[in-house]
């Protein structure tokens, strides 16, 4: 008897390998400096590192509680008083999820029906999509404005109807390094307020704002804060993404719906690092000085950047530099990319592939997540276009 190997259909028929997995692979086989994937290349605060040895020599090895270690969910709740002026409760408003992503994809499980719409902002991270599309509900995809990447309002909202359930926001945003203004955030607030629509935002790169700006969190506006999911990481924060350690915070009757789908798709998050992170944030300064951290390395790509064709987009946060190829080249992005890689050595992403349509504005994405001597051994290369 031959074994046989069902078949079935995909839930997910229009996904293949990724434009990351593809430029890591190209830039692993050239020998090339990877600026495409978004993480550091350096490590962590070694006072973390012994946080997690001493949290694992002092028990803290078993399943934590579902919502997560009530140590870490208060330092949380207490950060989120301190930076965006609201207090959420650590009992019954915060949860420690299996990184952003899972929080992501758990509160849209949660709180959407097949037949929900979903609005999202082109381009966006590439989780969004895949996500609704699981929860059997529709991506309706709203493009930022070409070149500022600022959301327009008028284009959210008459993709409103009252089938649209909830409304993902990313703030600073990956790939384009903007960040929405005070004003901005008023004005969705005023646009959701006679609506029903929830709102994600995700804010993993909170800690990532630079020339003096505030992060707008959604926290810090009664009416979005009513309806919104807001997400953080652990791993952007504190360099180590490896750990998958974020959270979710919202309001208690939001909470308890997430929760639901949480204690079923996750229930408890890695135990030593929870207790580790929890004694950590005891310490402010690796947030509040990240900022500053990260706009000198901005300034020292941006530098560098001067000596080659490549004209630099506005950096406003994150830890991205999105720079306008047409000085260079006429090709389309990906192919520009993959030209990059293998003809000058350093990996970057096309903006195309953070867009459903694949829109092509010739724009590509570097991240400056690196070593000082990564950057500039990148940049050496990079003076050759």
């Amino acid at each position: 008897m031959t074994a046989t190997t069902p078949s079935f259909p995909s839930r997910l028929p229009q996904v293949g390998t990724t434009i990351f997995s593809t430029m890591s692979a190209l830039a692993q086989q050239h020998q090339a400096v990877n600026l495409g994937q978004g993480f550091p290349d350096f490590g962590c605060d070694p006072r973390l590192l012994h946080a997690v040895t001493n949290a694992m020599h002092a028990g803290h090895n078993q399943y934590a509680p579902m919502p997560g270690i009530a140590a870490l969910r208060q330092a949380v709740s207490d950060k989120m008083l301190t930076l965006y002026g609201r207090r959420y409760n650590a009992d019954s408003e915060i949860t420690v999820t299996a990184g952003a992503t899972q929080g992501i994809l758990t509160a849209i499980l949660a709180c959407t029906q097949p037949g929900d719409e979903v609005i999202v902002l082109d381009p966006c991270y590439d989780s969004y999509v895949p996500n609704i599309e699981l929860a059997g509900a529709t991506a309706v995809r709203v493009p930022l404005t070409p070149g500022s990447f600022a959301p327009d309002f008028a284009k959210i909202a008459a993709a409103l109807t009252p089938r649209t359930r909830l409304l993902i926001i990313n703030t600073p945003h990956n790939p384009s390094a903007t960040v929405w203004s005070d004003a901005q955030m008023r004005q969705l607030q005023e646009l959701l307020a006679p609506t029903n629509v929830l709102l994600l935002s995700d804010e993993v790169y909170e800690h990532m704002v630079f020339d003096g700006q505030q992060h707008q969190s959604a926290a810090r506006f009664a009416g979005l804060a009513a309806r919104a999911f807001i997400v953080s990481s652990f791993g952007k924060t504190y360099h180590v993404t490896g750990w998958k350690v974020g959270t979710i915070a919202a309001p208690a009757a939001l909470m308890a719906e997430f929760r639901k789908v949480h204690q079923f798709n996750v229930f408890s998050v890695n135990t030593p690092m929870q207790a580790a992170l929890a004694s950590y944030m005891a310490d402010p300064a690796p947030y509040l000085e990240l900022p500053a951290f990260y706009q000198r390395k901005r300034d020292l790509f941006l530098h560098g950047l001067q000596a080659t064709r490549l004209q630099p987009l506005p950096t406003r946060g994150t830890y991205f530099q999105c720079v306008d190829i047409s000085a260079v080249t006429d090709l389309p992005e990906a192919d520009f990319c993959r030209w990059l890689v293998q003809e000058i050595g350093v990996a970057a992403i096309p903006l195309s592939a953070f867009y459903g349509d694949g829109f092509d504005q010739q724009v590509v994405r570097f991240c400056f997540a690196k070593e000082d001597a990564t950057l500039l051994a990148a940049l050496e290369r990079l003076k050759k276009l």
